[in-house]
C-alpha cells in the first residue's frame, strides 16, 4: 500500500471518529440533565478535554502503527483497529472488531511477511467502536483505600442503523411504485376480463338468435322429413339438424322449452329451409301424416258460386316453380278441351253423363262441375291435373246423393243448374230451401223463372258488384239461353259452382205454394208470395223504397 493511500485511510478513519465523538457529546448533555442532582468533584475533567485527550491518543497509537510490506502484486489496507490493539499491551480486549487475518489465526513470527489474500469489503453503515475514557487521574488512584477506584466508563456508539455483518448488504425494501403497479395490473387485467366476458356474452347472444332465423330465407324447396312417434324434443332437434332445417338441434331444443312447445307431433311433414324456428315448432304442433307426401308449392281456394272465368283467374294467380306454367288462359282452353271432356265424361259417368251438349248454347260445358273448395298445389300439379281433382270432389260430394236425384226424376245438370240459382239467390238455408221450392213450383206450373242471377251471367256480369238499381233495370229481353224470363224452363247449364249447402237444398226443398219472392239488399231478408198482387207490394216496400232513398 502507498503511504498516500495509508494516510488517506488513517483521515478517513479519524473522521468517523469525530463523528461519533460528537454523539457521545450529545449523550453526554442528555446525561446531564437527568443526573443534575449528582454533584462532581471538582478535580474531574471536563468532556471536552476527555475527548482532546482521547482524539490525541488515536493519533498517537496511528501515528506509531507498524507498516506492513505488501506485495508487489497486492495492495491490502491495514485495518486501523489491528494498529490500536497492538499498540496497547496489557489493555484488556474493548470490542474493538478485529480483523480477518487476526480472527483466523496468530501473530506471524520473522520473517517475510505474506499478507492474506482476501476481498475488499465496503459498508455503508457506520463503524461500532468502543472508547474509553479516563474518569480519573493517576494521583487520584493512588489515594488510599478509602477513595473509591477509578472506574473506566465504556460508551458504545450506536449507529442510526442497525448492526450489519460486513458481507450482509442492505436489504432492498420495494418502493410503493411498485406495489401500485401490481394494483393497476390486476385493475387492467380485470377490465380486459370482463370486456372478454361482455364481448363473448354478446356475440353468443347474437349467435343464437341466428340459429333461429332460417338457413335460407330465398329458398323454395321442400325436405321430408319423419318425426318418429315417442321422439322427444331434443330428438326432434337432431332429426332437423341432419335435415339441414335449423343451425343447432340443441338450440332448437332450447328454445322449444324455452316457449313452452310441448305437443309437437309425430308423422312425415314436407318443410322448408325458408322456415324459422318459430314455423318450424308451429308445423310441428299441425301434425304430419302417416305416409309420406308430396310437397305443396302453394294452395288454391275456390270459393263458393265462383264461376269459370273466375276460378281462371284464381288459377292465373299461382306462383311457384310449377311442372308447367298454371294460367288463366291454359284454364279457359283445357275447360272447353273437347277431347279432355271426353276423357273425364268416361272417368266420372255418374256426375258427368247429363253435361250439356255443345249445341245447347252453355257457354262452358263444364261450369257448375268444379267443386268449390281449397286445393293443394304441389310442383307436379299441371292444369290438367288441377281440373280433374276439382271433378272428382264433385263427384265425391255428389255420390250419396244420386238415387235420390234420379228419384226425383233429375239429371245431375238440371240439379246443379237449380242449385246454381239458389247459391246466389238465398244465404241462409232455410231461405235456400224456400227459394228451391218456389223454383220447382213454377218449373212444375211452365212459368218462366225470372232470375235476374241468369241474366247477368249472360251480360258476363255475374261475380260482379251490382248495384240495387243496376238489378232493377236489367234486361230481361236479352237474346241468350240464360234469359229466364223470356225463356220457360231452365238454362242450358249452371252458372257457378254451387256449395254443398245450395245442393242440399236443391234435394231437400221446403214445399210451399208459394210462387215469387223477392229480396231485401239491404237487410238480407226474402219476402215469399204466391200471388202477383202480394209480391208487387212487396217489391214496392223492400225494394223500390230502398231504390229512392238511394236515389
Amino acid at each position: 500500500m502507498s503511504e498516500k493511500s495509508r494516510e488517506e485511510e488513517k483521515l478517513s478513519f479519524k473522521e468517523q471518529i469525530l463523528r461519533d465523538l460528537e454523539k457521545v457529546k450529545g449523550y453526554d448533555e442528555v446525561l446531564k440533565e437527568d443526573e443534575a442532582v449528582v454533584p462532581t468533584p471538582a478535580n474531574e475533567p471536563s468532556a471536552e478535554e476527555l475527548m482532546a485527550d482521547s482524539l490525541s491518543t488515536v493519533e498517537e497509537i496511528m501515528r506509531k502503527a507498524p507498516t506492513v510490506p505488501t506485495h508487489p502484486s497486492q495492495d491490502v489496507p491495514a485495518s486501523p483497529a489491528d494498529e490500536i490493539q497492538r499498540e496497547i499491551p496489557g489493555v484488556p480486549s474493548q470490542d474493538v472488531p478485529s480483523s480477518p487475518a487476526e480472527e483466523s489465526g496468530s501473530r506471524p513470527g520473522p520473517g517475510p511477511v505474506r499478507p492474506k489474500k482476501f476481498e475488499r469489503e465496503y459498508n455503508e453503515t457506520p463503524t461500532r467502536v468502543a472508547v474509553s475514557y479516563k474518569t480519573a487521574e493517576k494521583k487520584a488512584e493512588q489515594a488510599g483505600p478509602e477513595t473509591p477506584t477509578p472506574a473506566t466508563e465504556t460508551v458504545d456508539i450506536i449507529s442510526d442503523t442497525p448492526r450489519r455483518s460486513r458481507r450482509e448488504g442492505a436489504k432492498p425494501v420495494k418502493p410503493k411504485k411498485e406495489k401500485k403497479s401490481h394494483v393497476k395490473a390486476f385493475v387492467i387485467s380485470f377490465l380486459v376480463f370482463l370486456a372478454l366476458l361482455s364481448a363473448g356474452g354478446y356475440f353468443g347472444y347474437q349467435y343464437v338468435l341466428d340459429s333461429l332465423l332460417p338457413i335460407d330465407a330465398n329458398s323454395k324447396k321442400y325436405v321430408t322429413v319423419q318425426i318418429p312417434d315417442g321422439s322427444n324434443v331434443q330428438e326432434i332437434g337432431t332429426t332437423l339438424e341432419k335435415a339441414g332445417l335449423v343451425k343447432h338441434g340443441l338450440i332448437f331444443s332450447f328454445y322449444a322449452k324455452y316457449k313452452n312447445y310441448t305437443d309437437l307431433k309425430a308423422g312425415y311433414y314436407n318443410l322448408q329451409k325458408s322456415m324459422s324456428t318459430e314455423d318450424l315448432l308451429k308445423e310441428l304442433q299441425k301434425g304430419g301424416t302417416d305416409e309420406p307426401q308430396e310437397p305443396v308449392l302453394a294452395t288454391l281456394t275456390i270459393p263458393e258460386g265462383y264461376t269459370l272465368d273466375q276460378i281462371a283467374q284464381a288459377v292465373g294467380q299461382l306462383q311457384g316453380d310449377f311442372k308447367e306454367p298454371l294460367t288463366a288462359e291454359a284454364f279457359l282452353a283445357k275447360v272447353q278441351d273437347e277431347t279432355f271432356i271426353s276423357q273425364e265424361v268416361a272417368k266420372y259417368p255418374s256426375l258427368l253423363e247429363s253435361l250439356p251438349t255443345k249445341e245447347s248454347g252453355a257457354r262452358y260445358r263444364l261450369e257448375g262441375y268444379l267443386f268449390p273448395a281449397t286445393y293443394s298445389i304441389k310442383e307436379s300439379t299441371t292444369i290438367e291435373s288441377l281440373i280433374d281433382e276439382m271433378l272428382a270432389a264433385m263427384d265425391k260430394n255428389l255420390s250419396p246423393y244420386y238415387s235420390t236425384i234420379k228419384s226425383k226424376n233429375l239429371t245431375v245438370n238440371e240439379l246443379l243448374t237449380i242449385a246454381s240459382l239458389v247459391e246466389k239467390e238465398g244465404a241462409k238455408t232455410e231461405d235456400r230451401k224456400l227459394i228451391a221450392g218456389v223454383f220447382y213450383n213454377r218449373l212444375n206450373r211452365d212459368m218462366p223463372l225470372q232470375s235476374n242471377i241468369a241474366i247477368l251471367y249472360a251480360q258476363g256480369k255475374l261475380g260482379q258488384n251490382i248495384s240495387l238499381a243496376e238489378d232493377v233495370a236489367i234486361d230481361t229481353n236479352i237474346d241468350s239461353p240464360y234469359n229466364v224470363y223470356k225463356n220457360v224452363g231452365l238454362m242450358p247449364g249452371p252458372v257457378d259452382s254451387p256449395s254443398l249447402d245450395a245442393i242440399e237444398s236443391s234435394i231437400n226443398q221446403t214445399k210451399s205454394d208459394n210462387l215469387y219472392f223477392v229480396a231485401d239488399v239491404t237487410e238480407g231478408k226474402v219476402y215469399y208470395a204466391n200471388n202477383q198482387e202480394d209480391h208487387d207490394r212487396n217489391v214496392s216496400e223492400h225494394v223500390n223504397s230502398k231504390l229512392n232513398q238511394t236515389n
